[in-house]
């Protein structure tokens, strides 16, 4: 059997007037993340820990944030695209691990709609896959609302 785990993390400013993506989902927000893409910071987190795992370099190496075809794209679809190269590897998806570190707006009711979204795109169970939330007690540009953090592991098996 062989067993890997990755680890991912992404950062981005938030601005307002864009639209916040957290977890596959859209969140009622006045400010949203400032990116390339649609700005998830968990998705692209989670596609760094699975491309980590399966030592396929970074999200960046993939999906250049310079590339016109990844300007504004969803980033359901940059995951959807990362499982389906680590399944042509022979890799699947025993669990994932998110956390995101914002101060507001709270997310927790947001969480089972993201569980059951990203579930569906890895191929696995929702008791298969934690996503957590925390705030950063109002230290640092997290905590000053500037900007939004996510970390993810995920642990693959390949067939």
């Amino acid at each position: 059997m062989n067993i890997r785990i990755g680890q991912g993390i992404d950062f981005h400013r938030l601005g307002k007037g864009r639209e916040l993506w957290l977890g596959g989902i859209k969140i009622p927000s006045e400010k949203g993340c400032v990116a390339h893409s649609d700005g998830d910071v968990i998705l692209h987190a989670l596609c760094d820990a699975l491309f980590g795992a399966a030592g396929l370099n970074d999200i960046g190496f993939h999906f250049p944030d310079n590339s016109e075809e990844f300007r504004n794209i969803d980033s359901k679809i940059l995951l959807e695209r990362c499982v389906n190269k680590i399944t042509e590897l022979g890799f699947r998806v025993i669990n994932a691990d998110c956390t995101i570190c914002l101060e507001s707006p709270k997310i927790a009711s947001h969480v089972p709609l993201m569980k059951k979204t990203i579930a569906g795109i890895l191929k696995i169970s929702e008791e298969c896959l934690s996503v957590k939330a925390t705030t950063t007690e109002k230290m640092g540009f997290t905590g000053r609302g500037e900007g939004v953090v996510a970390i993810a592991s995920a642990l693959l098996e390949k067939e």
